[in-house]
């Protein structure tokens, strides 16, 4: 994620903000900009806002409102066109169902998945893979249901036609890291969650709805076989295959070509994300045979070339691997893509780079209003 800055004064500001720090500028990200932009009231317009400009310059077209859960439950912090009839924002109508907020824990639960559900949906707008700005209030993009385990139902957190569930447990660091542990797994993080289970929504999406089924096959495998079969094998054989390493971006990928597309996806916007907020801080990384070079921001330089991503992500990933130890912590990109990884994680970047160039427009469909909550 970049950094931004205040409209108003220039202050760098970051994209969960909700004030300028420097000049006490109410913030907001603007859906159509894409950006985190100063507001100010609109005269005489109750609840309605528009861009703050600096000094005697005249105002800035657009006017906004608060998304509904920023002003009830101070839980986002996007606008929403004024024109627009959804009292939520393009990203919170996504979520369905909410946890039973009146138990203990859940609604700052809640404020976590949404928090990373934000960064998801601010990734797959800037890729081109979904509509910050759907008309009619209408929603662009996988459904979200946020569930909590109840006595004798346990939540599995997965994506089943369009709809994605999260179990709320995983926005609990402790609890999310006792699961790492016990499923031995490198790296588990809730943002890490949405990407993964993201993949499978765009499976059906760009693969599967595109025609691109035997040229997935060719890279991934025969997703035709049996899925609950193939994840017990993974469990039974102890989550792993011999060299998984040559092939795989981790372990969880050898379970079904769906689970390893999954995984190479998340993977893929580790890279966009992490590159994009290298190149907001002017990093410069030391390439073999080259001088350094200014890492380029993937999301704001049309479609860069696979080979030029991959020649920046590695010294970038040792650089933040290096930092985390430098602060006593673990490795915060616990990879190594093999040259096999490399060609899935290639694949999956042209798919989204044929999309971009030939988007398909998504069948309308109304969002909720509000979302619903489970019942307790």
């Amino acid at each position: 994620m970049k950094t931004f800055h205040c409209g108003h004064c220039g202050q760098p500001v970051f994209f969960e903000n909700v004030r300028c720090l420097k000049c006490g500028s109410k913030l907001a990200f603007l859906p159509d900009r894409l950006n985190i932009t100063a507001l100010e009231p609109v005269p005489d317009q109750n609840e309605l806002w528009r861009p703050r400009v600096r000094g005697n310059r005249k105002p800035a077209i657009g006017q906004y409102r608060l998304c509904h859960n920023a002003t009830t439950q101070n839980a986002c912090n996007f606008a929403v066109l004024a024109a627009d009839p959804n009292p939520l924002c393009a990203a919170c109508r996504l979520t369905r169902v909410l946890p039973d907020l009146s138990q203990p824990g859940n609604t700052e639960r809640w404020h976590r998945m949404e928090s990373a559900k934000r960064r998801l949906f601010y990734t797959l707008a800037k890729l081109g893979l979904l509509s910050p700005t759907p008309p009619n209030g209408e929603a662009d993009g996988p459904v979200f249901e946020f569930l909590a385990d109840l006595p004798g139902q346990q939540v599995m957190t997965g994506h089943m036609q369009g709809l994605i569930t999260l179990n709320v447990a995983e926005a609990d660091d402790a609890e999310r890291v006792k699961r790492r542990v016990e499923m031995q797994e490198p790296y588990r993080t809730l943002l890490g969650h949405f990407r993964h289970e993201a993949g499978h929504y765009y499976w059906d999406r760009l693969i599967a709805e595109r025609g691109r089924v035997e040229a997935f096959r060719k890279v991934f495998g025969d997703e035709s076989v049996d899925y609950r079969q193939a994840l017990q094998d993974h469990y039974a054989r102890g989550g792993s295959i011999p060299d998984w390493q040559d092939h795989y971006v981790s372990t969880y990928a050898t379970a079904h070509p769906w689970e390893d597309w999954a995984e190479t996806w998340a993977h893929y916007l580790h890279m966009v994300d992490l590159l994009e907020t290298a190149a907001a801080y002017n990093t410069r990384v030391s390439i073999p045979g080259q001088e350094l070079d200014e890492v380029i921001n993937p999301l704001e330089t049309g479609a860069p070339e696979f080979d030029q991503l991959v020649e920046q992500w590695v010294p970038l990933t040792l650089l933040v691997n290096s930092l985390n130890r430098s602060l006593g912590q673990e490795d915060a990109y616990p990879f190594a893509l093999s040259a096999g990884a490399l060609d899935k994680l290639r694949f999956v970047h042209d798919v989204i780079g044929e999309s971009r160039a030939n988007p398909k427009q998504p069948a309308a469909r109304q969002a909720a209003k509000t979302p619903t909550p489970s019942a307790p």
